[in-house]
């Protein structure tokens, strides 16, 4: 099958007229020749109006969208570490703290032994007198 050529008379118009007639028959013949899956393609080129100025700003807007998602996540980033860093200080004193404790616990513990071997000495040598 053949299909038919799309010829048509143009009146002397303006040549961006020109370049919009052939650009719309060119969409036109896009349609009726690609399948239905991609006419999603089309709708974005349609969109951007398939110029390069746009390209370019569409780049330069993913480029700074980019980077404005980037310096977030480091920020974000760093906030957590930070956080990290103080929950690891703060463990660390609540640890020192702790043994001082049982430094100074462990010390008593052994004057306690200390004074009952003392009381249990005595007991003993007055419990022989008697």
């Amino acid at each position: 099958m053949e299909r038919p050529s799309l010829e048509i008379n143009l009146p002397d118009t303006h040549e961006e007229g020109k370049l919009y007639v052939v650009d719309s028959l060119n969409n036109l013949n896009k349609l009726n020749v690609c399948p239905a899956g991609s006419q999603h393609a089309l709708d974005e080129e349609e969109d951007t109006g398939d110029t390069g100025e746009n390209r370019a700003e569409s780049n330069t807007r993913n480029q700074c969208l980019f980077f404005i998602t980037f310096v977030l996540t480091l920020i974000v980033s760093l906030a957590l570490v930070s956080f990290v860093i103080f929950l690891i200080i703060q463990t660390r004193n609540k640890m020192d703290q702790i043994t001082s404790r049982l430094i100074s616990e462990k010390k008593n513990i052994e004057e306690l032994k200390k004074m009952n071997n003392m009381i249990l000495k005595h007991l003993n040598q007055s419990g022989i007198k008697r």
